[in-house]
């Protein structure tokens, strides 16, 4: 994992395979754009350190209660996937945190009837189950079904169904603000507390820390809470997208974690200086201002790591990727359609756990408000061609 880590964070530029005229462009569109990116691998280490050392502080302040169990961090998005499009300020190290169910509880998916989001949407029913038969049964605590309310109340702190849920179903921001406080009371129990000072920032569905060094150098870090799809690499996640706010009970499906998973299998496979993470950084910055979501970029640059054999990868070929990537893009722009990487694709790397139901499905668009709007389709082409 250390030498997967030191080969995404490696920036030289110097290769004996490169042409002058080639290299000297590298250099320039280094220089214009500002593709230099700080050591992305050392600060998530801290990151995801910081949080183990927290989630160990969690459950022994909570093992007696019924809370949500908190599971070891994932890391998602770009500045975990080895690359970032933002300046080193604006950098956030986001994590996810899976939720299971404690004793006694169990969590069930179903579908959001009312949700208007464009993605998947879906509610965590919380359901008490028995604790007092079956081959093990739990002597430590009283069955929340079989037991009367007046022992439980005398006895036993209260079910999740009474703290983290509205109804029956878990509260994504009654679990964020749960989470936000444990951190603020506990930071003094960890031993970064000794190198950084924190500072919990404003958020309604997930927990945005501040790090910061007495140097002045500054980690943000945001901590998603997430509920797996059964073994799958699809969760659903608390946090929904910038301008959208469902329902707190409302959870969104997110490809993070496939997709963090996916680039670390590239990264395994790819050359020892493979160019498509500076192809990430210099198609972002080429596309500032178009209107192009990160997302589609990052869409796009996922289907051509599967069709273009990853041996073309090489730093050399880093203007050839680049060209290609634009290309794609702005074919898609025209045919208005750009498919998910996730749903009905066969080149999928085998160690990617999707739904059953992923498997022929109909794909995704991504375009598709362009498919419905002539006028943003003709504009978006416009934009694309002027950059």
């Amino acid at each position: 994992v250390h030498e997967v880590d030191n080969r995404r964070d490696s920036e030289s530029e110097e290769s004996e395979e490169e042409s002058p005229a080639d290299r000297n462009m590298i250099w320039i569109f280094s220089r214009r754009f500002q593709l230099s990116v700080p050591k992305l691998a050392s600060r998530r280490r801290v990151v995801q350190e910081l949080l183990n050392d927290l989630l160990r502080v969690s459950h022994n302040l909570f093992s007696d209660s019924f809370f949500p169990v908190l599971e070891p961090v994932i890391g998602v998005g770009s500045a975990c996937e080895g690359w970032s499009p933002h300046k080193e300020e604006d950098i956030v190290y986001c994590m996810f945190v899976p939720l299971k169910p404690p004793r006694g509880h169990a969590f069930h998916l179903e579908p959001d009837c009312m949700g208007e989001m464009p993605q998947t949407s879906m509610r965590v029913r919380v359901e008490l189950v028995c604790t007092c038969t079956g081959e093990q049964p739990d002597q430590d605590m009283l069955c929340f079904l079989h037991h009367s309310e007046q022992e439980l109340k005398r006895n036993q702190v209260a079910s999740l169904l009474h703290t983290l849920c509205t109804g029956p179903y878990l509260d994504g921001e009654k679990i964020a603000l749960w989470f936000q406080t444990f951190v603020i009371s506990a930071w003094s129990m960890v031993p970064q507390s000794r190198r950084y000072s924190m500072k919990v920032l404003p958020s309604c569905r997930s927990c945005k820390m501040k790090l910061m060094k007495a140097s002045g150098r500054s980690i943000f870090v945001e901590t998603v809470f997430s509920v797996q799809q059964g073994d799958s690499d699809i969760f659903l996640s608390s946090q929904p997208p910038e301008a959208q706010l469902p329902p707190s009970t409302t959870w969104l499906e997110s490809y993070a974690v496939a997709e963090a998973k996916f680039f670390r299998h590239v990264a395994m496979r790819a050359p020892p200086r493979s160019c498509h993470l500076k192809c990430l950084r210099l198609c972002a910055r080429i596309l500032e201002g178009s209107g192009l979501s990160i997302y589609a970029l990052k869409t796009t640059v996922m289907h051509l790591l599967t069709l273009i054999p990853l041996s073309e990868w090489q730093h050399k070929y880093l203007l050839m990727r680049v060209d290609d990537t634009m290309h794609y893009l702005r074919c898609c722009l025209e045919e208005k359609r750009l498919k998910h990487f996730f749903f009905d694709n066969e080149d999928m790397p085998q160690e990617i756990s999707l739904p059953p139901a992923f498997q022929g499905a109909q794909p995704l668009n991504l375009f598709q408000h362009l498919a419905q709007d002539p006028a943003a389709q003709t504009e978006a082409l416009k934009k694309f061609d002027d950059l």
